[in-house]
């Protein structure tokens, strides 16, 4: 599978909830617009005659199973016959750094939208099902068909990305800058390694990523002070 050479956006209509995800730098796909019914070049399987063209799809995934999902696609759009329609999948990520609790930082890739992968296919009933049956795959974002009686849910039908969306979300991913993670949050108890305050024990009251800092309450001549610390100067106590 190549790379994406281009860039993914933001949606018109209502997505499902994409699962919950831990990542601070998480992008929102609950906002998807629909192609027009009658855009040049966009395949459905249900109007034969129509020129087919590969289009981006938003496909929704279990969370934290993006990358298991990526790959196990690649391996039964093989294995199925359909790799020469489900051309790229993708998994648009922008970089980070985390923080670890002994100070040393590690280089990592924070998602763009957590919970969804990208796929440039050509839309067919095979491709669909080869997308579908894949484990850890929820369902395409699309426009859900309503069922003409009963209560149940109606059948997706996935809506391709426009170009537009495509590369704003790639631009999006390529231009963002990093994110700095750290296993600190809002309560947990500090121990000041380094600066003016060294040795002094607090408890975290903000934490902001972008800024590598976070504020902390420390006790100074027996008041509870707000005092701002990087990342650098504390270790997290247990």
């Amino acid at each position: 599978m190549s790379s994406a050479p281009s860039p993914l956006s933001e949606l018109d209509h209502d997505l499902p909830a994409a699962p919950e995800s831990p990542s601070d730098a998480a992008g929102d796909l609950s906002t998807l617009s629909e192609a027009p019914e009658g855009a040049e070049g966009a395949s459905d399987p249900d109007a034969p005659g129509k020129p087919q063209v590969a289009r981006w799809y938003a496909v929704q995934v279990a969370s934290s199973c993006e990358k298991k999902v990526k790959a196990t696609l690649e391996q039964r759009a093989v294995t199925l016959g359909v790799d020469n329609r489900i051309l790229e999948i993708e998994i648009p990520q922008t970089p980070g750094v985390k923080l670890k609790k002994d100070g040393s930082r590690q280089s990592i890739e924070e998602k763009v939208f957590p919970g969804y992968v990208l796929v440039r296919m050509l839309l067919d009933e095979d491709t669909m099902m080869a997308v579908r049956s894949t484990p850890n795959v929820i369902n395409f974002v699309g426009q859900e068909e309503r069922r003409a009686t009963g209560k149940a849910r109606g059948h997706i039908r996935p809506r391709p990305l426009s170009s537009q969306e495509v590369n704003r979300i790639f631009k999006r991913a390529a231009e963002k800058k990093p994110v700095v993670k750290v296993d600190l949050a809002e309560g947990d108890q500090i121990l000041v390694t380094a600066g003016p305050f060294k040795d002094f024990q607090g408890e975290v009251i903000d934490v902001s990523g972008e800024r590598s800092k976070l504020k902390a309450l420390l006790s100074i001549f027996g008041r509870e002070t707000p005092v701002e610390l990087e990342f650098s100067q504390i270790s997290k106590q247990s």
